[in-house]
């Protein structure tokens, strides 16, 4: 039985004395915002205009396919985490199911990830505020980078309280778009819009690139799925890890599904598909077409928030992950430290030097270190994904053999579970003969193994408490 949910708020936080471990300040309502700041970023507001030029409006079900595949990989660790709280993030269920080597090239390869995300969300921040402030792009994006971190170097409530707020301003601007775009499409404003359901199939039927364009956008949506894992890394500040993880389960990724969705199905209706420019954000589109006075610069603010909080949720979770890599022995001792408020300023610092200079080469070199390093990156959270899937399947045998039944079992076991599995690995196909995402299969393989050399070539150490 899941214990019963805690108190949301308390007067003070709960912060560990100085250099004692992370502090247990955060709350449900905490972890589920910092989720779906991860999830909520670029991706959605600008890149879905890639999306559907890719596929047409058969990008909703491709939409919908990434949505499932990420539900199913969070219902997986909602039963590790049950079963298992204080075992940290879904790196520490990874130690626990597959073993200390599997782990260490899970928890590296998927800081990494971050660390290249919180560059990417850098400069498209920058391509928005620049020419406003009429700065350089690079300027722009290292103070953003340099913002966030102060927010994360405070104190751990005070993060999540940010990061609740910012969250809450997407949520609350993607329903009222939803909302105007709504009544633009029933004909109450926007008279001008000439938009119907009808235009999901009449520019060239509702797939116009045929059925494999839906496959081959996954990877990329997969990408803008991936954040709703950092329940999994939230939770641990919380002093209920595994109830706040099962509710962050329940509704992160459904919620953002319903959010992704929703918005692109009433743009898709509104404006013919062949209409909207790849790189332009739909949003903005729509509502300059609706001809709402202010609404193109409320948006613009909005999509600047959203950024924003993704790049917050990305330091937060690149420091967790370090930290936690570094109590088990996989990083240097230096980095199990924590500050006063339970804030690892240390693990906080590294990624964002890291994130800075990522930046610094993407203005430098935009389409040949950078690109490399995205290229390399951008495979790996498929692999991550995977090796949970991997070690529930294992741990859930372990119970068995124990005789044990998970509190919180994943759904139709083992057959959903192996079902993950191939639709994870064909998803690497696709990509794999798909020419424009091949190069990040042959680069995301060769980063796992030279990451698995270091780990054979690194000697295990104890972990360490908190110190």
């Amino acid at each position: 039985m899941l214990n019963p949910a805690p108190i949301e708020d308390s007067p003070q936080d709960a912060a560990p004395a100085n250099g004692s471990g992370l502090a247990h300040s955060l709350r449900t309502r905490h972890v589920s915002m910092i989720a779906i700041g991860g999830m909520v970023g670029a991706g959605l507001f600008v890149n879905t205009s890639v999306m559907i030029e890719g596929a047409g409006p058969l990008v909703l079900l491709s939409y919908l396919m990434a949505g499932l595949i990420v539900f199913l990989v969070m219902r997986m660790l909602g039963e590790m985490a049950i079963d298992c709280p204080e075992a940290g993030s879904f790196v520490g269920h990874v130690r626990r199911g597959l073993g200390h080597r599997a782990a260490f090239v899970t928890g590296w390869s998927y800081w990494l990830f971050w660390v290249v995300v919180a560059s990417v969300e850098a400069k498209a921040a920058a391509l928005i505020v620049a020419p406003m402030l009429g700065v350089a792009q690079l300027t722009v994006a290292l103070g953003l980078i340099a913002l966030m971190t102060a927010v994360n170097m405070g104190s751990v409530r005070g993060y999540g309280e940010f990061e609740f707020w910012f969250s809450l301003m997407k949520i609350t601007a993607i329903g009222v778009f939803t909302l105007i775009a709504g009544l633009a499409l029933f004909g109450v404003i926007g008279s001008s819009l000439h938009g119907g359901v009808a235009h999901l199939w009449d520019q060239g039927g509702f797939m116009p690139h045929g059925f494999a364009a839906s496959l081959s956008l996954l990877p990329a949506i997969l990408f803008t799925f991936a954040g709703a894992e950092i329940a999994t890394v939230a939770a641990a500040e919380t002093d209920n890890p595994g109830y706040n993880i099962v509710q962050a389960i329940r509704t992160v990724v459904v919620r953002v599904m319903l959010f992704y969705m929703g918005s692109l199905a009433v743009i898709l209706c509104l404006i013919p598909w062949n209409q909207i420019r790849a790189g332009h954000s739909p949003f903005l589109d729509v509502l300059h077409r609706i001809g709402i006075p202010g609404a193109e610069t409320a948006m613009t603010v909005v999509v600047l928030v959203a950024i924003a909080s993704c790049l917050n949720s990305t330091l937060y979770v690149t420091s967790r992950i370090l930290f936690e890599m570094a109590a088990h022995g996989d990083a240097p001792a230096v980095l199990v430290r924590t500050g006063a408020s339970g804030a690892p300023r240390r693990a906080i610092a590294i990624g964002s030097l890291v994130a800075c200079v990522l930046t610094v080469v993407a203005a430098t070199f935009p389409g040949e270190v950078f690109g490399f390093l995205l290229n390399a990156s951008g495979a790996i959270i498929l692999f991550d994904y995977l090796m949970v899937v991997f070690a529930q399947i294992a741990l859930r045998r372990k119970m068995h053999g124990e005789g044990r039944q998970p509190a919180f079992p994943m759904l139709l076991f083992p057959y959903l579970s192996w079902l993950t599995v191939g639709a994870i690995l064909l998803v690497m196909v696709t990509m794999m003969l798909t020419p424009d995402t091949r190069v990040q299969i042959e680069l995301g393989s060769l980063t796992l193994i030279l990451i698995v050399a270091l780990g054979a070539v690194t000697p295990r150490r104890r972990d360490r408490a908190p110190s």
